[in-house]
């Protein structure tokens, strides 16, 4: 197993990169993972009140973790579905079962990650979770059956 030097640990995290290039970097992945309507979204509702969380999540959460190469996006998403079912965060779980099957998990993958969930985090969490993952599924399915110029469906703002 070949180790990573400290600029490839790091995805675009770099000693010698500026907050800027940190930011341009997470929005690409953002774009990547959550799509560009939900960001476009995202900042259109952005104000100076939430301006700062928009950026802080930008470049650190999207930035700083989503862009380092020591995971795929598939178990970042696994990872990050397991956290939003653990603290009961349904709307940001809601988008972040979009974001697991943009990243490539299957809805059989989403199962088996809620399951998991129902061990460690709880039955009546998994419950509502299965609930919010089969509400995403018939978004989507429905999605696929409506005209391309058919309006999004609602997201939260993130």
């Amino acid at each position: 197993m070949s180790r990573l030097s400290s600029a490839e640990r790091h995805g675009v995290v770099q000693p010698d990169a500026s907050s800027q290039e940190i930011y341009d970097g997470g929005m690409v992945v953002r774009r990547e993972v959550l799509g560009a309507a939900h960001v476009d979204r995202a900042n259109a509702n952005k104000d100076e009140f939430t301006e700062d969380f928009q950026d802080m999540i930008t470049r650190i959460a999207w930035g700083g973790i989503w862009t380092r190469p020591g995971i795929s996006r598939q178990m970042r998403s696994a990872v990050t579905i397991t956290a939003m079912v653990a603290h009961g965060h349904w709307e940001e779980l809601a988008m972040h079962i979009r974001a697991a099957i943009t990243n490539g998990l299957s809805r059989d993958e989403i199962k088996e990650i809620l399951l998991q969930t129902a061990i460690y985090c709880g039955v009546p969490s998994a419950n509502t979770a299965f609930k919010t993952a089969q509400q995403v599924f018939r978004d989507l399915d429905a999605a696929t059956d409506t005209p391309t110029d058919a309006p999004a469906p609602n997201t939260p703002p993130n």
